[in-house]
């Protein structure tokens, strides 16, 4: 934890100081530089709190969680309060503040949409508040002639001064305590200035303040955050990661520094609100410039691991598959409803005869290879009425007939038998398991080489564009792979390699 310095040296008379405070509370925007960038500037201050639990010291490292890509840091000067204080003035407020240190409030932006405000999980996780190395007293210090510093692998990132924050140290401490008991040992984080981006696993994050005009130039020392990659994957049960290019931007702090084009200067309109979604031409070219591994991933960063349908074979291996699911569901055979439901034209007739041009029939078979659940017919059937393909994790009747036909069928293996020996063909167009995947009306299914994903309506703009990103940035990984560069710090990429990736792709545009 932070210790006390007096002198002008950081290490100058040092004891222990700080115990873990009670309250850690941040604020959202304070730095006018910061406000510039984020394209807004607040009437009052916003805050939020931070557990005592994501505290930690200088030296200790900092896990990217698993699955995650946007790993930011703020470098920020945090106060110390030193007193029980409740309802003070502005002009009291900073007398309340015994000493003043380094924080550097990180964050995962994957996490953002998740909280909606609160900031808990994108910034509340252990080891994501760590402060010092040293306490600098306030007493002799003017709050409006302090310096913050970051440096991010040795090179200055972030570097301000408190003379024209949006919101002075004692309004913060006024403010708050007109409702909140502020009691010794508690942090208040300052806020941040422009400069904040994103960090990886080899990256070591540098932040220092000092009080370059006060007697003896005090300083905290530099507080050094290296950064590891985190190895606990998400559990299903919770948010997972999610990102796009907005939160891309922010966390990079531009469209260009993240890699994207660069944004418009002029403020665009609002938005029209959200078309229902279209599987258009033009997204389904894109969708098969991108193979299912990058789609998975992208899935998986945005939480959702359970959606490859998983133990199929295809009639057409070199084949790719692209369009909107349509669901059939088969129950266990029964001789009184298949008598019921078994005949005439049955579900499994009428899903076959309603397919339209691009539509991918997704069958619940329960897994079922003891009988066909489709035969040359009925394949026969969706590619004239211009099916994408077929897909059902039960058997095939009549497999060389139906691996003749131009669509793709992906199954379970063959079986000559026909559907009623287990299966009644029951309805149609609702919610289906089909090999380990959970699949509705609408889903996009994606096929090639390495199998099937499903790709929810809702997602599917938001993680093909992430994954055309992702793809565009592993071509330039693999040919510095190639050209003989070891992984480490390039894959995923660090600071210094992802500015390398950034001249490489205005040399390829």
């Amino acid at each position: 934890m932070p210790t006390t310095t007096s002198g002008g040296a950081a290490d100058a008379g040092t004891t222990p100081a700080l115990a873990t405070p009670g309250k850690i509370i941040a604020v959202h925007l304070n730095y006018p530089s910061r406000a510039a960038q984020r394209g807004r500037t607040p009437e009052q201050p916003s805050y939020f709190l931070k557990p005592a639990s994501s505290l930690s010291s200088s030296g200790t490292p900092v896990d990217r969680p698993d699955g995650c890509e946007l790993l930011v840091f703020e470098g920020e000067i945090a106060l110390v309060i030193g007193r029980r204080t409740r309802g003070v003035s502005p002009a009291d407020g900073w007398a309340a503040v015994s000493h003043v240190t380094c924080a550097n409030d990180f964050g995962v932006y994957d996490l953002r949409y998740a909280d909606k405000g609160s900031n808990l999980r994108s910034k509340g996780a252990d080891g994501f508040t760590p402060v010092g190395p040293t306490l600098l007293p306030t007493a002799g210090l003017d709050p409006a002639a302090l310096r913050i510093r970051t440096w991010v692998n040795g090179t200055l990132a972030q570097e301000d001064t408190t003379a024209d924050l949006l919101f002075g140290f004692g309004r913060l401490v006024a403010d708050l305590s007109q409702l909140i008991t502020l009691e010794p040992g508690d942090l208040i984080l300052t806020g941040t200035p422009a400069g904040s981006s994103v960090v990886g696993p080899g990256d070591t994050v540098e932040v220092e303040v000092d009080a370059p005009g006060a007697p003896g130039a005090p300083r905290t020392g530099r507080l050094v955050s290296p950064i590891r990659q985190g190895t606990v994957p998400f559990g299903a049960f919770g948010a997972g990661p999610r990102v796009d290019d907005l939160q891309r931007t922010e966390a990079w702090g531009s469209a260009e520094a993240a890699g994207l084009a660069p944004a418009s200067a002029a403020t665009p309109e609002p938005a029209p609100a959200a078309a229902p979604f279209d599987l258009t031409s033009e997204l389904k070219a894109q969708i098969n410039g991108v193979g299912t591994a990058t789609l998975s991933a992208q899935l998986r960063k945005r939480g959702l691991n359970a959606v490859s349908i998983d133990g199929l074979g295809s009639t057409r291996p070199g084949a790719r598959l692209v369009g909107r699911a349509r669901t059939l569901r088969y129950i266990p055979a029964r001789e009184d409803l298949f008598e019921s439901h078994g005949g005439g034209y049955n579900a499994q007739k009428r899903a076959f005869d309603s397919l339209g041009p691009g539509d991918v029939l997704v069958i619940e078979a329960r897994g079922e290879r003891g009988t066909g659940t489709v035969g040359d017919i009925l394949a026969l059937r969706a590619q004239v009425r211009g099916a994408a393909g077929i897909v059902t994790d039960g058997g095939v009747r009549d497999l060389a007939a139906v691996a003749a036909l131009d669509i793709p069928t992906y199954h379970a293996g063959p079986h000559p038998a026909v559907l009623g020996r287990r299966h009644v063909p029951w309805d149609t167009d609702l919610t289906v398991a089909c090999g380990g995947a959970s699949v509705q009306p609408g889903d996009v299914i994606v096929g090639d080489a390495d199998g099937l994903i499903v790709i929810p309506s809702h997602l599917v703009e938001e993680v093909v564009a992430s994954a055309i990103v992702q793809e565009r940035e592993e071509t330039f990984i693999a040919a510095m792979v190639a050209a003989g560069h070891g992984v480490d710090g390039l894959y995923p990429m660090n600071a210094e390699w992802r500015a390398s990736y950034r001249v490489w792709q205005e040399e390829q545009a």
